[in-house]
């Protein structure tokens, strides 16, 4: 496993197992196969509604709380200082811990315009050490601008969806700037074709590794974190082997000239759906 260190100093694995549209039932069995496999980090989230099944299987697990790092998401409806400190705490009920590693906001929701405030709750929930990062969650660049001017924490991690279909330049540049990690969500493409590139069929065969592979080995060594998913125990087991080669610099320069600007996913600077 790789690791990176946040901007407070705690490290992060960069590879992580994702549980979005994961039912609960599933998500215990697919988390519990992922630690089986490897994966030290686990992402989750108020929306996802499987914080239960999460946490049952991170207490089943033989691998010891403290070297699994753990993300969970306040949702749109939550939005506010007390109603962020109050989600927090259900989460941390479902979940069945008392920290998470990781708590992000989940979308800005600009429309609503409380994210600073959202954000402030999660600056009280980082004092008390209850989490030991936050950050944030499909942020614009001007949402980003305003947490950085208007608060005192700079958000660790700035998670947005990000693949070779969408690679997010200015978007990292910005990070980098801030010493903000990327994360990538939708990392294969959601099954959108992305993983039926021609160019990516081609680079796989020559390193004899599936097209999944080469994604998420790019996504390594553009330094972002990502946190593939699948319910397929094989195809866990996949996503994880990506530590024994490394693609050359034509290769990454190949899949990164994929870019089409192409979302899966709402636009965050529009989405402002609080429902759930």
């Amino acid at each position: 496993m790789q690791h990176i260190t946040l901007n407070n100093g705690l490290t992060m694995p960069q590879l992580g197992y994702g549980v979005w549209q994961v039912p609960d039932d599933q998500a215990y069995t697919a988390v519990a196969e992922a630690l089986n496999v490897g994966y030290r980090s686990i992402d989750t989230a108020r929306l996802y509604f499987n914080e239960e099944g999460v946490g049952r299987a991170l207490r089943d697990s033989a691998v010891p709380r403290e070297d699994i790092f753990l993300t969970t998401k306040v949702w749109n409806n939550d939005h506010g200082y007390d109603q962020a400190l109050a989600a927090f705490e259900a989460s941390l009920e479902r979940l069945g811990v008392d920290y998470v590693d990781l708590y992000l906001i989940h979308w800005p929701v600009p429309a609503q315009d409380r994210f600073v405030e959202t954000w402030r709750a999660l600056e009280k929930i980082y004092a008390d050490g209850r989490a030991r990062a936050i950050g944030v969650s499909n942020f614009t660049a001007d949402a980003l601008g305003r947490v950085l001017t208007e608060t005192d924490v700079v958000p660790a991690v700035n998670q947005i969806e990000l693949s070779p279909y969408l690679v997010q330049g200015q978007m990292r540049a910005l990070h980098a700037q801030h010493g903000i990690a990327t994360e990538a969500w939708s990392p294969l493409g959601s099954g959108k074709g992305l993983l039926d590139d021609p160019v990516l069929a081609d680079i796989a065969a020559r390193y004899d590794r599936t097209p999944a592979q080469v994604v998420i080995r790019w996504h390594l060594q553009l330094g972002n974190v990502v946190i593939p998913k699948s319910v397929t125990p094989a195809r866990i087991r996949e996503n994880f082997e990506v530590f024994d080669f490394a693609l050359d610099d034509t290769d990454l320069h190949a899949i990164t000239g994929l870019d089409r600007g192409q979302r899966t996913g709402p636009d965050p600077a529009e989405f402002n759906y609080t429902g759930l």
